[in-house]
């Protein structure tokens, strides 16, 4: 029998995969990448198409990102956040979804500090204030009722989600997004309960899991997207993680985490490993994002060289101190070779996002053919379209579909 596979024959990354209540029919999920195609912070038909295509393409579940629980907490104006108002539209995306076999999964987080409060028109929360050169705005520190509000709204978007016909939700706790600057030394200089040890910075991150876990229970799947690192000195570092990752297992709060790196204010590239477009990202941008990315953005936005599995090593530290928690590897996964290293490294499953955008059906190509490559060349130009309508530009279906600059 080959390596990694099991009586039906199947790669083992080929055969269902339960997280919580859910068995997927394979092991390979979408991950979340906000798609921009919600102008009017609801689902359109574009939306559905996204993720009609990923769900035809043979994934055993799509992530829809990015789902706010409150107005503040979108990234940028535009994005959907969950409410009552959203839920017809969400029920035919998850439908859609279902028709092909596959799963729905719906990221529920607050941006935080790294919201676009010029485009939401509401202040980008977080640990303190803190100036943010991309808008030329100070983030607001968020009270003790702002946290008690944003705990509460994690359950009540989960809730939302369950109503919606979603198979799983997935709690941002990464890339410095609000739960993650809390635990970042570097942002979170706070003089409460929330700052200082491991154990206050993580109160966020943790009650929201619980507000989430108690708000829906088993009747849908609970992950978690864990940073493992911000990527910048001083800031949040595996041997934390590890901490966390541990807390959150032995209590329970989760169903599967999948582990990630990076600081989208900080460090954006430490996650997207390959070329830094930041001529593309400039412009594209609105006039002040556009001098902010001009000024900053070779400091800022660096290149990290891309290579397979670039995240396996750190990942396997969470995983020894994990014990009831499935975990999934995210990064550098593109073919079956690195789908069966990962499974034969013990994780549960594995994640794509750019791979996916150049070429929703590679999972069904990998399966009917195990020396199929991706064709994703890890340019990175698919990040500054997802101000827009992301995609790959690559794609001959999307060449020249770029939106002018913004303001010309």
């Amino acid at each position: 029998m080959p390596p990694n596979s099991n009586p039906t024959g199947l790669p083992t990354v080929f055969t269902p995969g339960t997280i919580g209540p859910v068995t997927l029919r394979n092991r390979i999920i979408k991950s979340a990448t906000f798609e921009g195609r919600t102008p009017n912070d609801l689902v359109t038909d574009e939306l559905i198409a996204f993720h009609e295509e990923v769900a035809a393409g043979g994934a055993g579940m799509t992530t829809v990102a990015y789902c706010a629980v409150a107005p503040e907490g979108r990234t940028q104006g535009g994005q959907p956040w969950m409410r009552r108002e959203a839920v017809p539209g969400l029920r035919r995306l998850t439908d859609a979804v279902h028709r092909h076999g596959a799963a729905a999964q719906a990221q529920l987080g607050h941006a935080g500090i790294v919201a676009n409060s010029t485009s939401t028109g509401r202040p980008a929360l977080g640990p303190g204030r803190r100036f943010n050169p991309m808008t030329f705005r100070f983030t607001k520190a968020a009270t003790r009722a702002d946290i008690d509000r944003i705990t509460a709204a994690h359950g009540d978007a989960a809730v939302i989600a369950a109503e919606s016909g979603f198979d799983s939700v997935e709690i941002h706790l990464a890339h410095n997004y609000f739960a993650s600057s809390f635990l970042s030394p570097v942002l979170n200089h706070r003089r409460d309960e929330y700052n200082g040890s491991l154990e206050n910075r993580a109160k966020v991150a943790l009650g929201l899991l619980r507000a989430v876990r108690d708000r829906v229970g088993d009747r849908i799947a609970v992950t978690a997207k864990m940073s493992m690192d911000d990527g910048v000195p001083g800031g949040f570092w595996t041997d934390e993680a590890m901490v966390l990752a541990e807390w959150i297992d032995r209590e329970g709060l989760v169903d599967a985490l999948e582990l990630t790196v990076g600081s989208s204010p900080l460090n954006p590239m430490y996650l997207f490993r390959g070329d830094a477009p930041v001529r593309e990202m400039a412009d594209l941008m609105p006039p002040v994002r556009k001098l902010g990315i001009r000024l900053i953005g070779k400091y800022q936005i660096k290149s990290y060289p891309y290579e397979p599995l670039f995240m396996l090593e750190q990942a396997a530290q969470i995983k020894a101190v994990v014990r009831n928690t499935k975990l999934t590897l995210l990064g550098g996964i593109t073919d079956l070779d690195t789908m069966t290293t990962a499974m034969d490294a013990g994780f549960d499953f594995v994640a794509m996002g750019r791979a996916l955008l150049r070429e929703p059906g590679l999972p069904h190509r990998i399966q009917a053919d195990a020396t199929a490559k991706a064709l994703c060349i890890h340019c990175n130009k698919c990040m500054p379209t997802n101000f827009f309508n992301t995609r790959c530009v690559l794609r001959p279906d999307t060449v020249g579909l770029l939106p002018s600059p913004a303001g010309a």
